[in-house]
């Protein structure tokens, strides 16, 4: 079905009652009742501490949750001049529908600055907002996306792959491009409304990273703001992340052949203006069982290497048949290799039409070799002192991007003369 529409009757309504605002910040929900009213009083609190004289509203966003989240969010008292709308939005379920209501609701309320930030944070405070909305407000800028101060283990997929492949391919140092907490403009809000992709797998699980690309290629101003600490539902890579990892990676494979002839021509990347918090912490540990996704790399080589070595090249095969032969104490998985096997599988991906599910899962095995080698080569490091490592390997990706040119281009060839699978 396709909705013109991921405003519900009600909702539209009470957006004709309020008229206008200056700010409007959405919290996307799906059963947070634990979490919901933290992050509304934060957000309450932050614009009466910073922006006392601007018509606000505060936009929740829900999934249809089954625990009492709306509830929770419909009893939370926030300041008496500022507005709020509880809404269950309409359109196939996600994110990316949640957001589409947000962005339209912006639209409407012509306001001047619409931020967003997810409704699972433990760790938010009342300056998130001012981070968020200042560089729109005051500084001209259309895009602002998050920095975080995370704990090394939190967020392994951008660590390792998102962060990586961005500034590799759009020449953007976006340190966190699927955070979740954004700052756009009102023109920015209007671009993502207008677009096709809201019943697309895009919209369901790759918004922030659509958010992002699109902000770049579009040539959006962009820069950042640190927010300090993020302390959220935190979960164990081995354990957890598997279809996650798979999901991000499809949406940036897609945006990755959808804004092909951009990336071909973008060479080296350029940092962005940060603004924000300003200062150093350590943030919550995070456990993580390296021997657990080390065991699930191996179960996924003694599965998969036929179809591997059929799929990689000799020289990636080999790091990997190398990296299943050793014992947890000695594990290694070069970074070298893993850039490499992300080009190939991106350039795989590309020239395969069917399958590309089948693909991702296959996938999935490496994305733990990888992060179980992190893990080891940074255990007895700071999270501050990790961030090198991640920064290394950011570079590495950048200078092998001719292999990924390359690559991509002889499996385009491949299919073209009929030697695809």
């Amino acid at each position: 079905m396709n909705y013109d529409t991921a405003l519900r009757g009600y909702t539209s309504k009470r957006i004709e009652e309020i008229e206008s605002a200056d700010i409007l910040v959405g919290i996307p929900c799906y059963n947070n009742e634990k979490t919901i009213d933290h992050v509304i009083q934060m957000v309450t609190h932050g614009l009466n501490k910073h922006y006392q004289g601007c018509r606000s509203v505060i936009f929740i966003a829900d999934g249809g949750s089954t625990d009492d989240t709306r509830e929770v969010a419909k009893e939370f008292e926030i300041k008496p001049w500022q507005e709020k709308i509880v809404s269950i939005y309409r359109g196939p379920a996600g994110k990316g529908t949640a957001l589409r209501s947000l962005f339209e609701a912006a639209e409407r309320l012509n306001v001047k600055v619409c931020g967003m930030v997810d409704s699972d944070l433990r760790s938010i405070t009342a300056d998130w907002v001012k981070y968020l909305l200042d560089p729109v407000l005051e500084k001209g800028y259309q895009f602002v996306a998050p920095v975080y101060i995370r704990h090394k283990y939190d967020g392994t997929i951008t660590n390792n792959i998102v962060y990586n492949l961005t500034r590799a391919l759009y020449g953007k140092r976006i340190r966190q491009p699927i955070g979740g907490d954004f700052a756009i403009s009102k023109d920015v809000a209007k671009f993502y409304a207008e677009q096709d992709v809201w019943i697309t797998d895009v919209a369901r699980f790759g918004i922030d990273i659509w958010m992002t690309t699109s902000a770049i290629t579009q040539g959006f101003r962009i820069c950042q703001s640190n927010l300090g600490v993020k302390i959220h539902d935190v979960k164990d890579p081995g354990q957890h992340l598997g279809p996650m990892f798979r999901q991000v990676l499809s949406a940036l494979f897609f945006l990755m052949e959808r804004y092909e002839q951009h990336w071909k021509g973008v060479k080296e990347s350029e940092p962005l203006e940060t603004f924000g918090f300003e200062g150093i912490l350590e943030p919550e540990p995070v456990k993580v069982n390296v021997d657990l996704m080390i065991d699930l790399f191996k179960t996924g080589y003694k599965q998969f290497s036929p179809l591997w070595k059929n799929i990689f090249s000799d020289s990636c095969f080999e790091e990997i048949k190398k990296a299943a032969r050793l014992k947890s104490n000695h594990f290694v998985f070069p970074i070298e290799a893993w850039v490499k096997i992300l080009y190939e599988i991106a350039a795989t991906f590309h020239q395969w039409s069917v399958n590309r599910t089948k693909l991702l899962d296959l996938m999935t095995p490496l994305y733990f070799a990888r992060v179980a080698y992190f893990v080891r080569q940074s255990w007895e490091m700071s999270s501050l002192e990790a961030e090198k490592l991640v920064e290394e390997q950011a570079v590495m990706f950048e200078e092998q991007k001719d292999y990924l040119i390359n690559v991509w281009d002889r499996k385009i060839a491949e299919k073209e003369n009929g030697e695809n699978p």
